[in-house]
């Protein structure tokens, strides 16, 4: 499997190859081969979904310096290190399915980010520097243990789809009215017991998903074409 893995990257090196698979490798480490020399300078796409990796390498960016897509779904990661934040033209993070428990300030310096997957983790909060995320279109957060979400999301003028559903979130961030983009807003399976008055006047806004909130007992006017699914 090893001398496997050695000439798959190889060739990726040699081959100038733009996208790369070790999916289901059973890989425990980040492969030693793709850190050697000059690294993949090349690549753009690297797949490394459902193995059993805990960390990502500090000089990740730097021997992966144009990846645009990582894809880390099913592993044990436990901390998204400040590495991370050099990785300047990454425009999708799948951190699905890890065993996250932080997610550090860093991120924030992903100014290309356009989606950000981070369902199915156990993070407890999420950092107010998620905000910087400018040119993010898709955040999903579903499956945590999330009590609130920063202020300062609403500073993410392109986000269209935000999922937050089966975490403890007891409000919706009144600021989160302002986003001017957002199209989908799900927060089902949460202890929702309100929502703010001013969500829905967006145009933007179609769908909002708050089924199995118990304590959810009324729906502001303006979502009353907008709201599926509501408990009570």
């Amino acid at each position: 499997m090893a001398s496997e893995l050695c000439k798959t990257i190889s060739e990726a090196k040699l081959e100038r190859h733009k996208n790369l698979f070790l999916n289901y490798r059973n890989l425990h480490h980040f492969p030693l081969e793709l850190l050697k020399d000059e690294g993949l300078q090349y690549l753009e796409r690297l797949y490394m979904k459902r193995n059993s990796l805990t960390t990502l390498p500090e000089n990740l960016a730097q021997k992966l310096p144009n990846l645009v897509e990582l894809y880390l779904h099913s592993n044990n990661i436990v901390v998204v290190p400040e590495a991370i934040g050099s990785l300047v033209k990454l425009q999708f993070l799948d951190l699905s399915d890890n065993a996250l428990e932080i997610v550090c300030p860093e991120i924030g310096r992903l100014r290309s980010l356009r989606h950000l997957r981070l369902a199915n983790n156990q993070l407890k909060y999420l950092p107010a520097e998620v905000g910087d995320l400018r040119e993010l279109q898709t955040l999903d957060i579903s499956t945590n243990r999330l009590i609130t979400l920063p202020e300062r999301l609403h500073m993410c003028l392109s986000l269209q789809y935000l999922t937050a559903d089966r975490n403890h979130l007891w409000y919706v961030p009144r600021h989160l009215c302002q986003l001017p983009s957002l199209n989908e807003l799900s927060m089902a399976g949460n202890r929702l017991a309100f929502l703010p008055l001013d969500l829905g006047r967006s145009r933007e806004l179609q769908y909002v998903y708050v089924d199995n909130n118990i304590h959810l007992k009324g729906l502001p006017s303006y979502l009353y074409n907008k709201v599926i699914g509501c408990s009570g």
